[in-house]
């Protein structure tokens, strides 16, 4: 596992955030779900746009949309998107006053504005079928690591 000081996506100082349900009560914090899904994200999971650019280098890259609704699912709150050239939004998520964004690191060092984002909802996300099952794949992995 991580040492506190090693995490690199956005707001991970203040996200401790508790899960607000059962189903994921093994995933204690944005910080652990984090670390979890190290070990799930992949080629698959990318957005299919991205995939020739994944690399377990850069394993958040193209995960952003279905972790922020997963994320929401764990620890509730609201997802945000900040708009990207080319009209994508790249979603993150909100929790009373933490905001973390568990995919940020596939920017380097761009800085991306967290502040006045649209509300993303899942409904318009998961129309896209391919979205839905990448979500769905997640998800499924998630609880089959907690299980073990």
């Amino acid at each position: 596992r991580r040492t506190l000081m090693s995490y690199n996506f956005y707001g991970w100082e203040s996200a401790v955030v508790p899960p607000v349900n059962d189903e994921f009560s093994a995933i204690a914090s944005p910080r652990a779900l984090y670390d979890a899904l190290s070990e799930i994200w992949c080629e698959y999971t990318c957005a299919p746009r991205l995939r020739e650019k994944w690399s377990k280098d850069n394993i958040t890259l193209g995960q952003c949309s279905i972790t922020a609704f997963l994320a929401q699912d764990i620890f509730g709150g609201k997802v945000y998107g900040v708009l990207r050239p080319g009209g994508n939004y790249h979603c993150y998520n909100v929790v009373g006053d933490a905001v973390f964004d568990l995919t940020s690191e596939q920017f380097g060092d761009e800085k991306l504005c967290y502040e006045d984002n649209p509300e993303q909802l899942r409904e318009v996300h998961f129309a896209k079928q391919e979205k839905l099952e990448r979500y769905q794949y997640l998800k499924a992995e998630l609880k089959k690591l907690i299980s073990d």
